[in-house]
C-alpha cells in the first residue's frame, strides 16, 4: 500500500498510552510515513521519551463542535460534495437512530473536518481503538474513499455495543486487536471470511533492556528493609485498586511493606481515604504520572508489582495492560487477576500469581505469601522476563502490523502466522 497513512487517536500524547506511541515509533523506523490527528489535546503535563522521537505530524479536531463551528461548517459543506457523502450520510442516520447522543453527532462533524483536511497522498486511515476513534474514520473514509482500518484494545471492544462493531469489522479493510479474549469477540461479530487479526502489544526491548536480576532479600521481616510493592495504573473501577488497599490493610501488623502506587485517575482521593481509612496510609506512596524512564527505574527497584484488574460494572476491562509487559521485562514478579489478555503472558505458578478479582482476603493471604518468600518471587520474575523476552519483542509484532499495512487487506499475513507473539493463545 503506497500514500500517507492517517493515524486517528482519541488524545495524543497520553502517558497511559505508551503502547501506541511505540507502535507509531516502530512503524516510522520501518518506512511507513505516518501523520497523527486527535480527538483530543493532550492533559498529562508530562510525556514519555518515546513521544519526542515521534516525526509524524501531528494535528487535532475539534474537541467540541462548538469550539470550531466555522471549521466544522467548512468541513460540512465540503463533505456535501463530496460523491460519497450520502453513503456517510445514511450510515450516520442508522447509526444515531440506534444511538441518540451528541457524541455521536460530534464524530460525524469531526468525520467532515476529518475528509476535508486528510493531507494530500493518504493512502489510508488507521483508527487506534474501534469506538470514537473508528466511528470518526468511517465517515472520514465513506466520504472520500480513502480506505481504512482499525487497530482495537479493551475499553473500545468491551463497552461498544454488538451493532457497532459488527459495522465497523464489516467496512473497514482489516482490523487488528491485541489478546485473544478481545479477539474472539470481534470474530464472533465480523463477517464470514474477514477475521480480525492477532497482535501483541510488543515492548521495545532495547529500551527495556534485562539487566543481571539479584536475588531478593526482603522477606518483610525487617522494619528498616521493607518489602516494595508497585501499582502502576490509573486510578479507575478496572484496576480493582480499591481491592488491593482493602488487601493491604488485612495484612498482619508486623509485616514490612511499602506500596507505590504511579498513575493519574479520578480515583486517586478515593484511594488514599481509603488507606487512611484501613490504617494504612503510612505504607503508601502516591506518585501520580510519571515517565517511562522514572517508572523503569521504580519495575527495578521494587520486589513485587500488584494489580488486582476486574470486569467494571460497565462490562469495561483491561486487554494486557502493558505495564504487566514492561515489570515482567524487568524480572519483577507480578500478582494479578485471571482477566482478559493477563493469562495469555502469566501462568498462576509458573511465571506470575493469579487470585480471583474483588477478594481481598484471596489476595492478602497471596500477597503475604509472595512477601515473605523471596525466592519464589525471583523464579516467578525470571520466568516472566524468559516470556517476555522470547514472545513479546516489538521487533516481531511490528513486523506482522507492517505487513497488514503494505498488503492492505484483512486477516493476519500467512507469514507472520508462526510468529513468536502468537504462540500459547490458548492460555485465554
Amino acid at each position: 500500500m503506497g500514500g500517507k497513512v492517517v493515524f486517528v487517536l482519541k488524545g495524543y500524547p497520553r502517558l497511559s498510552e505508551t503502547f501506541i506511541a511505540q507502535e507509531i515509533r516502530a512503524l516510522e523506523q520501518g518506512g511507513l510515513d505516518l501523520e497523527i490527528w486527535a480527538l483530543r489535546r493532550p492533559t498529562d503535563a508530562k510525556v514519555h521519551p518515546v513521544h519526542r522521537e515521534i516525526a509524524a505530524k501531528v494535528s487535532y479536531l475539534p474537541e467540541y463542535l462548538h469550539d470550531a463551528p466555522l471549521r466544522v461548517l467548512r468541513g460540512v459543506l465540503a463533505a456535501m460534495l463530496r460523491p460519497g457523502f450520502g453513503t456517510a450520510l445514511g450510515a450516520f442516520v442508522r447509526d444515531f437512530r440506534r444511538d441518540l447522543s451528541r457524541n455521536r453527532l460530534r464524530r460525524f462533524g469531526q468525520g467532515c473536518v476529518l475528509a476535508r483536511e486528510l493531507p494530500p497522498g493518504t493512502g489510508r486511515i488507521h483508527a487506534h481503538f474501534i469506538h470514537t476513534p473508528a466511528s470518526v474514520a468511517r465517515y472520514a473514509s465513506l466520504m472520500t474513499g480513502v480506505p481504512w482500518s482499525i487497530s482495537a484494545h479493551a475499553k473500545d471492544i468491551w463497552t461498544s455495543p454488538d451493532w457497532d462493531l459488527a459495522d465497523k469489522l464489516a467496512e473497514s479493510d482489516w482490523a487488528v486487536t491485541c489478546t485473544r479474549a478481545g479477539l474472539d469477540r470481534l470474530n464472533g461479530l465480523a463477517p464470514p471470511g474477514k477475521p480480525a487479526a492477532l497482535v501483541y502489544h510488543g515492548l521495545d526491548l532495547r529500551r527495556f533492556a534485562s539487566l543481571p536480576v539479584p536475588l531478593a532479600t526482603r522477606d518483610g521481616r525487617d522494619p528498616d528493609k521493607p518489602a516494595r510493592l508497585l501499582t502502576v495504573a490509573r486510578a479507575v473501577d478496572k484496576k480493582g485498586l480499591d481491592t488491593l488497599v482493602d488487601a493491604l490493610a488485612l495484612l498482619p501488623k508486623d509485616l514490612a511493606w511499602r506500596w507505590t502506587h504511579v498513575g493519574g485517575g479520578e480515583g486517586v482521593a478515593a484511594l488514599k481515604a481509603r488507606a487512611e481509612a484501613g490504617g494504612v496510609a503510612d505504607r503508601c506512596a502516591f506518585r501520580g504520572a510519571l515517565d517511562q524512564v522514572e517508572v523503569l527505574s521504580l519495575y527495578r527497584a521494587s520486589d513485587l508489582f500488584v494489580l488486582p484488574c476486574r470486569i467494571a460494572s460497565d462490562g469495561d476491562r483491561d486487554g494486557l495492560p502493558n505495564v504487566i509487559v514492561e515489570a515482567s521485562s524487568q524480572a519483577l514478579a507480578t500478582l494479578s487477576t485471571p482477566i482478559s489478555g493477563i493469562v495469555e503472558l502469566l501462568e498462576d505458578g509458573i511465571n506470575g500469581a493469579l487470585c480471583p478479582p474483588d477478594d481481598p482476603d484471596a489476595f492478602a493471604a497471596r500477597l503475604e505469601a509472595l512477601i515473605r518468600a523471596p525466592n519464589e518471587r525471583y523464579r516467578l520474575g525470571k520466568a516472566a522476563m524468559e516470556r517476555v523476552r522470547s514472545s513479546f519483542d516489538s521487533a516481531v509484532t511490528i513486523g506482522a502490523l507492517k505487513a497488514l499495512f503494505a498488503e492492505g487487506r484483512a486477516g493476519l499475513p500467512a507469514a507472520a502466522a508462526d510468529a513468536p507473539f502468537a504462540r500459547r493463545t490458548d492460555a485465554a
